[in-house]
């Protein structure tokens, strides 16, 4: 992986090397803090890096630092402003992907959420696929359950709450397969290691609803909108069994890391004839042409990056 040159971190940009923390620090020690994922894609004929949906990144990011008790003095939009001139540092023509971390610096032993100070830190790293396979991906159902809200709230990115994705993870890539759809405690599909779920079925598209320990995912949220308004499908949201799956026509993972990677196979089953099918096939290719800033109705959405004549 290419280490970030650059680094927002106590309120300034440093070198990448000048951010530190010491072996003590409390997130360190006990996962108290919280991250994000945003995504900036390039466009090769604009010249232009675009930032995807950083206000509703940064907001959720911010909800998450909340289930913590943090207490950060940030904006969504001064976030946003930050990571547009640590993008602009970098320079980068290629596509992107952006950390935000909250975290507890103080150094002390002790296990609360209450009387610690809150700091935030910004990195970026060059990122293409996170699974290779994305046109048809091989998944397994995890021996492992999906963390409940009243044990470690799952709709916020809490570090140590991926203690979880990460069995869900190893177990199914040393299993042999690429991903893990995983179950909540009353045996309904929650989502991926780390990535919302979707399945066609009879002709619509359904995703387990946000109180099934799910991640309310950015990408999730852009899914069903495009899936609705753009791609004319009727979008349920319900709690899904286990077979279900195997009888779906179509199915795939979404999520800032994994973009839209559609499922070919699940515990070696295929999936219909075990190839990308239509409505995945339709909703990547608009996807990809919206995050790259080649769809004016869903310009807002993107930030460029560069000042320039295309931008304004």
């Amino acid at each position: 992986m290419t280490l970030p040159n650059f680094a927002y971190f106590r309120g300034q940009i440093v070198p990448y090397d000048q951010a530190k923390v010491g072996v003590l620090t409390h997130t360190l020690n006990y996962g108290t803090g919280v991250f994000g994922g945003l995504r900036a894609y390039w466009n090769e004929a604009d010249k232009q890096l675009y930032l995807f949906r950083p206000l509703d990144h940064f907001q959720r990011f911010l909800n998450s630092a909340r289930l913590l008790c943090m207490e950060l003095p940030h904006t969504p939009e001064k976030l946003t402003e930050v990571t547009v001139e640590l993008l602009r540092k970098e320079a980068r023509s290629e596509d992107t992907y952006v950390r935000p971390l909250a975290f507890v610096p103080d150094e002390q032993i002790g296990v609360r959420l209450h009387d610690l100070h809150s700091d935030i830190s910004i990195v970026s790293i060059p990122m293409g696929r996170y699974i290779e396979s994305e046109e048809g991906s091989s998944a397994t159902f995890s021996s492992w359950r999906r963390i409940d809200d009243n044990s470690i709230p799952a709709r916020g990115k809490i570090i140590g709450s991926y203690v979880n994705s990460a069995f869900i993870k190893t177990d199914a890539i040393r299993a042999g397969y690429e991903e893990a759809i995983v179950l909540n405690a009353d045996g309904h599909i929650s989502e991926g290691s780390a990535e919302n779920f979707f399945m066609v079925r009879g002709g619509v598209l359904v995703t387990p609803p946000v109180t099934d320990n799910i991640l309310e995912g950015i990408t999730r949220r852009t899914v069903i909108q495009l899936a609705r308004e753009e791609l004319g499908m009727t979008v349920v949201e319900r709690p899904i069994d286990r077979t279900e799956v195997y009888l779906a026509e179509e199915a795939f993972f979404c999520g800032t890391g994994v973009q839209i990677c559609a499922i070919s196979n699940i515990d070696k089953r295929p999936v219909a004839d075990g190839k990308m099918g239509p409505f995945v096939g339709k909703l990547r290719d608009l996807y990809f042409r919206i995050v790259r800033g080649m769809e004016p109705k869903f310009r807002a959405w993107n930030v460029p990056i560069y000042p320039g004549p295309l931008n304004g």
